[in-house]
């Protein structure tokens, strides 16, 4: 389990308090149907934080009936706060009016509780609205995109060598041995040359989720499966499953480079460790190290699932960083937060002389919702001209 799912479901608990007592508490009077959406929104709460404490503890199929609700509302819960928190700067300047109250209307409504009972309808229809739209499209299965990237170092010989580039399944609780196998036969139809995955396979061990993996065995391409560890994977022994995905057919690159030859024509593919790999005796990405000895004849390829890796590799001379991590903010308008605390958010983009692409990743982490952030598999394709 991340380290920081207690945290957040102790601040998550701390904002349904709140939201209680702007939306309810104000705008209800004393009594039954006070009291029922008061237990509402406790049970609602419980089932959010059974989901972040416990959802990756258990084997999937012991964890749907509280992970199901729990995920579902943490993502309407995200919009509900939202606008609450919003609406408090139009309540500011309304005090006055509020205060100048002195008795109900006709229908025996205050005017702080029409604007807590304002502020709980447009609460309400943003986070069902959020997740009518987001739900499916996070369910969705991937699209394909196909990206022609450019290396003028690429020996002219490997041109069109294309690289499927497949990052954040977050396999778990609410996606499992189906999704796998949908996006391997999803890049297997591409017919690719390299399959590179990077980092965030899963959401639990390797006892719970080898079965949901096992799919990823069945990949095929000219030059095998490569992939690269996300800070998700450091959360639930990482060693087990970096050996086990070897046993899939997959190779690990850990800090690590390999040559590839295509049509005759060869260039590096390297991949590091996540920046999260403090644990035992990594030490993160080391992209010095991972490139000592590299002939610099040759384009270098360089897999890292944080894209902020780019520092390191614009510095070593990299031609192409693939990366994955930020879901291309996944929900909107937390892409914002994503974009102020990343090199990037998705596609293509470039840091000195090194080019960056960004994949908004397969799967979802956390809620399953995708708002303005579809996920997608893409093909690189790598051109010399």
């Amino acid at each position: 389990m991340p380290f920081y799912h207690t945290p957040l479901a102790i601040g998550l608990s701390l904002l349904h308090v709140y939201v209680w007592w702007r939306v309810v508490k104000q705008g209800m009077a004393p009594g039954p149907r006070r009291r029922i959406v008061t237990g509402l929104l406790i049970v609602l709460d419980l089932f959010m934080v059974a989901a972040l404490l416990l959802s990756t503890r258990m084997p999937p199929s012991d964890t749907l009936w509280f992970a199901w609700p729990g995920w579902v509302w943490f993502g309407m819960f995200f919009y509900v706060v939202l606008v609450v928190l919003v609406l408090e700067i139009p309540r500011l300047f309304l005090r006055g009016w509020v205060r100048r109250d002195r008795d109900p209307d006709e229908n025996g409504i205050s005017r702080r509780q029409f604007l807590a009972r304002g502020t709980g309808v447009i609460a309400g229809v943003t986070a069902v609205a959020a997740a009518g739209f987001g739900i499916p499209a996070a369910f969705a299965d991937p699209r394909m995109r196909t990206v022609r990237i450019r290396l003028p170092r690429l020996d002219p010989k490997a041109s069109g060598c294309r690289i499927a580039l497949v990052s954040d399944l977050h396999l778990g609780s609410l996606r499992g041995r189906g999704f796998t196998q949908r996006v391997v036969d999803m890049i297997n139809d591409s017919r690719p040359d390299i399959v590179a995955i990077a980092g965030d396979l899963v959401e639990g061990t390797v006892d719970h989720l080898s079965d949901a993996v096992e799919p990823v065995r069945e990949l095929r391409s000219t030059h095998g499966t490569f992939f690269v560890t996300g800070n998700h994977e450091y959360h639930y022994r990482y060693t087990e499953w970096v050996d086990y995905v070897r046993t899939l057919g997959v190779r690990p690159l850990l800090n690590e480079r390999t040559t590839i030859t295509h049509n005759g024509g060869q260039f590096e593919l390297a991949g590091v460790l996540d920046p999260g790999a403090l644990v035992e005796d990594e030490k993160g990405p080391d992209v010095a190290r991972t490139l000592r000895g590299w002939d610099k004849e040759r384009a270098m390829v360089l897999l890292a699932h944080q894209p902020s890796v780019v520092h390191d590799a614009a510095a070593a001379g990299v031609d192409l960083q693939l990366s994955g991590h930020t879901h291309g903010g996944q929900i909107a308008p937390f892409n914002l937060l994503v974009a102020a605390t990343q090199v990037a958010v998705s596609g293509l983009s470039t840091q000195g002389d090194t080019q960056l692409y960004v994949t908004s990743g397969a799967g979802f982490y956390g809620p399953p919702m995708r708002v303005g952030a579809p996920s997608d598999i893409t093909i690189v394709e790598l051109h010399s001209d």
